[in-house]
This record gives C-alpha cells, structure tokens and sequence, in this order.
C-alpha cells in the first residue's frame, strides 16, 4: 500500500514536471503555474512523511537541471517553502479550499522571493511584473488542482 501511494506521488510529481517545462509561446507561458511547485506542495501536506523536503530538495533539482540558469536555486527555494508548508501541514490541510488557496498564494511568493534574491545575487535578474504572474494562476488554480491530485492519490472525497 505504501509502495502504491509513493508511485501515485512520483507519477504526479513527473506529470508536474513535464507540465512545467512544456515549451508554450511566449504570452501563454507567462501565465503557466508552477505545476511542480502545486504538486510538491499538495504533498507536502497531504503526505508529509512521504513527500516533505526531500521530495521539495529533488524536484527542485530537476527543475534546475530543465531550466535553472544556477543549479541550486529552485532546490533551495522549493526546499525552504516545502520546510514551512510540513511544518503547519495540520493547520493548512483544516482550511477551506479558498483558505488553503491563500496559504498556497503566500508560499509562491516566498518561493518567488527567493529564486528572486538568487537571481539578483548571481546577476540573472528579471524585473519585470510578468515575473509574479504565475503566483496568482498558481492560487487560482489549486483548488481544482487539489482536488486532481486527491482524485490521484485515491481519496474520492
């Protein structure tokens, strides 16, 4: 059974992944959530124990190695908001899907932040507006994404 629930988790979480480095045109991929970030974070979660920092660390990783311009910095971000989220899964996973929408809304900010401050820090800075584009699709989206990756990991609820 466990065996089961890990490979539901590894399946989403390389769906994710492909979802998120899918080339799209410019003025539609301004507006693609970070499905990775969603499904490491509905793990984190819902599944702390299976999914939890490590899953946040390793996709992160292979983010990085698809479309990181400094391998690290999406495993670093990934990691410090998947730390927070396991860290109150309890009270995240007791909210209403708006409430949660919100939750997942401030952890792509500081998951933004920071990929932000490394990429001043390394001289690869974007500052345009466009950058904080997907943190609102990215809450907007959660609720039917949730419910996707509930449907996934077998809770019918």
């Amino acid at each position: 059974m466990i065996a089961q629930g890990r490979g539901r988790l590894f399946v989403s979480v390389f769906v994710a992944l492909v979802l998120t480095v899918l080339p799209l045109p410019p003025w539609l991929d301004v507006l693609r959530p970070a499905f990775l970030v969603l499904a490491v974070l509905y793990w984190s979660v819902n599944a702390p124990r299976t999914g939890g920092i490590a899953l946040g660390f390793f996709a992160g990783l292979a983010l990085d190695v698809f479309q990181g311009p400094v391998l690290g910095e999406h495993a670093l971000a990934l990691s410090l908001v998947t730390y927070i989220v396991v860290r109150e899964h309890q009270r995240i996973r007791s909210k209403s899907a708006i409430q949660q929408a919100l939750i997942v809304f401030a952890a792509l900010i500081i998951y933004e932040i920071v990929l932000f401050m490394i990429d001043g820090w390394t001289g690869h800075a974007v500052t345009t507006a466009l950058r904080w584009v997907h943190t609102l699709t990215g809450a907007l989206i959660w609720p039917p994404a949730a419910a996707i990756f509930a449907y996934a990991a077998g809770r019918r609820s």
